[in-house]
């Protein structure tokens, strides 16, 4: 039976929502395992329609008390599983939830024919080809109970309907369109909300104005620096 990761995608803004989100169901990647490596096993699997992957476990720590950026891993790499899977069910997936999203959601993993049929991961990472954009590596990282992973999450903008700067001509520039956060395994978002509904031409929004999780780190030195900005249009003389 698939284990089902409980942690909603918590969304965060200006304004903080107190609604609990809603719990989402995801596809379980199907997986199996592979022994041989090799640029020659990996170009096969590809041509049968399968996609070379890696998930391990890491839990990280904040090296320096000082810098939030300071994140490495804590302990050695374990719990490493050669994979492959099938490159119409991963397409899907993105297909379904949007590539940046990928990034910061946690799915079920069924190891077909191999030990420990059932766990979760998360934090995806996709390689593709240059040319041709086919996927061609996966990297996943177990989401263990009391772990912290490093994790990019896609911002989100809301309200730009509303917005009294962009009524006004003013085009919002999105600055940051991902913020990286260490947070624990049970609480990874999926993305972060921000609320602009209010911003009038030349207004910001920080860093340090998202009100998010309490156990989510952000990991950055500067939390002055601007996430978005409402800019005043440019008039041709």
């Amino acid at each position: 039976m698939s284990k089902w990761w409980r942690a909603a995608a918590t969304t965060a803004g200006v304004q903080r929502s107190t609604a609990s989100a809603s719990r989402r169901s995801y596809f379980t990647i199907q997986a199996i395992p592979r022994e041989v490596t090799g640029s020659r096993v990996s170009s096969r699997d590809r041509a049968q329609g399968r996609i070379p992957a890696v998930v391990f476990s890491q839990n990280c720590v904040q090296s320096k008390p000082n810098d939030p950026t300071s994140i490495v891993a804590g302990g050695s790499v374990s719990r490493k599983f050669l994979l492959t899977t099938e490159r119409k069910q991963i397409k899907a997936i993105i297909d379904s939830i949007d590539l940046p999203f990928f990034y910061s959601t946690t799915f079920p993993l069924q190891i077909r024919a191999g030990s420990g049929s059932s766990t979760l991961l998360e934090s995806g990472k996709i390689h593709r080809d240059e040319e041709t954009g086919k996927i061609l590596n996966l990297v996943f990282v177990w989401a263990e109970d009391r772990t912290k992973l490093k994790v990019d999450v896609p911002v989100v903008f809301k309200g730009e309907h509303e917005c009294p700067g962009l009524k006004k001509g003013g085009y919002l520039n999105k600055i940051r369109p991902t913020l990286k956060f260490l947070c624990p395994a049970e609480h990874i978002p999926q993305k972060i909300e921000i609320d602009i509904s209010q911003l009038d031409v030349e207004d910001k929004v920080s860093l340090h104005d998202i009100d998010v999780h309490p156990t989510w780190k952000l990991l950055s030195k500067n939390e002055a620096i601007p996430v978005c900005k409402i800019k005043a249009t440019a008039v041709d003389s």
